[in-house]
């Protein structure tokens, strides 16, 4: 990040304390800092520590003559690499996805065309608020960028997601947007699949798996912000498309596996899809109506099996292929045999009960299954489960290299 310009903007909240570390870690990687306090956020951190850590003057009032003439609003939103806002407060998603700008912070990010990244911090209801949901899918659909928030402990007393992303994890996506392909897999190449698959019955009706693509989407996220050449094959899903990654449409098995195949040789493999085991045999060309009282038969036939085909691909197997096991009992020891069936090399298993939340939800508690042994990971965002994912793949990739 040496040399790089950054604008962090800070708003209400008491995850604004880590903002104190964040600059601190932005400064020692050579990145130059300059802050905007919301009125909000100087209720939790003053301007004077900002402007201490950051050596810059920190701006706080839209209608400050001074720095209108020295640095007016326009200016400041565009002499930076990149826009951070973190914590990005309920208050502050709601203003950008809805273009108001009432104060410096809102008019700056309304008046700027350089890439933004937000760090959302606040109460676990407030998070899944269906307005705050609606809000965040709206501004990643303009192509703003997210880090967090993770799961765990609030100051107000409640557990669940929202939690403002840790300083260390800002850092790598701030790295990951502003030097693109210089990460720890810089030079690999990854596939993933996400989402679920469609299997036609006739024209109106079809089979599938109850999957969002949130996680899938995450892990292509988070493997392209350290730096792989990632290609995501997707199903049918609501999901913006992640950035700096290049994606491929599906929408049955069939479909998918074609074009995972057509994305080899790659280095990594992961199958995150929940594609469903069987197809009709006969797709019906007009639909099929209600005759008599008994129902009509449904012949079904398996669909290929795309974690087994990649993983016995021959010389064009990937170096490390994961798969995934969504399980609503026994989790691990399924999880397990599936491992040793499918001739993978991990297998990230989790729990897709009723009541998990897992399917369609935002946080994921997975159990990370190696033929040595078996990880147990906390409760956390699903983007966070991402992070550690494309961490551990690094990790296993270094080794391999040395």
């Amino acid at each position: 990040m040496n040399g790089k310009r950054l604008l962090l903007i800070v708003s209400g909240g008491i995850a604004a304390y880590k903002s104190l570390e964040l600059i601190r870690r932005l400064r020692e990687r050579g990145a130059a800092v300059r802050c905007v306090l919301t009125a909000g956020g100087a209720q939790f951190v003053t301007p004077l520590s900002l402007a201490a850590l950051t050596e810059e003057k920190v701006h706080c009032e839209l209608f400050s003559l001074t720095d209108e003439s020295e640095m007016g609003h326009i200016q400041l939103s565009r002499s930076a690499d990149l826009l951070v806002v973190a914590p990005a407060s309920a208050d502050i998603l709601a203003k950008m996805a809805h273009g108001l700008a009432d104060d410096l912070a809102s008019t700056v990010l309304l008046a700027t065309d350089t890439p933004v990244l937000v760090a959302p911090a606040m109460n676990v209801r407030m998070w899944q608020h269906p307005a705050t949901r609606a809000n965040l899918a709206l501004l990643e659909q303009r192509g703003v960028h997210r880090v967090g928030p993770n799961e765990g402990d609030m100051a107000c007393g409640e557990y669940g997601p929202g939690r403002m992303a840790e300083p260390d994890e800002i850092v790598a996506a701030i790295s990951g947007l502003l030097e693109p392909g210089s990460g720890r897999l810089a030079g690999r190449r990854a596939v993933v699949t996400s989402g679920p698959t469609h299997e036609p019955i006739d024209p109106v009706r079809y089979i599938a798996n109850r999957s969002s693509g949130k996680q899938g989407h995450a892990i292509a996220a988070a493997l392209a912000r350290l730096g792989a050449e990632t290609h995501l094959v997707t199903g049918p899903t609501i999901e913006p498309d992640p950035p700096g990654v290049a994606v491929s449409h599906v929408v049955t098995a069939r479909d998918m596996l074609a074009a995972c195949e057509a994305a080899l040789p790659a280095d990594i493999a992961v199958c995150a899809a929940a594609v469903a085991d069987w197809r009709a045999a006969t797709e019906a060309e007009q639909k099929v109506k209600k005759r008599g009282k008994a129902p009509p038969e449904l012949k079904l036939v398996e669909n290929p099996d795309i974690l087994a085909t990649l993983s016995a691909a021959g010389n064009r197997r990937p170096a490390l292929v994961v798969g995934f096991a969504a399980e609503t009992e026994s989790v691990v020891k399924h999880a397990q045999a599936k491992l040793a069936k499918k001739g993978c090399d991990w297998i990230v298993a989790n729990d897709v009960s009723a009541g998990s939340g897992t399917f369609g939800g935002d946080a994921n508690t997975v159990h990370l299954i190696r033929a040595d042994g078996v990880e147990d990971w906390p409760s956390m965002s699903k983007q966070a489960v991402g992070d550690r994912l494309a961490a551990a793949i690094a990790d296993h990739l270094d080794g391999s290299r040395s």
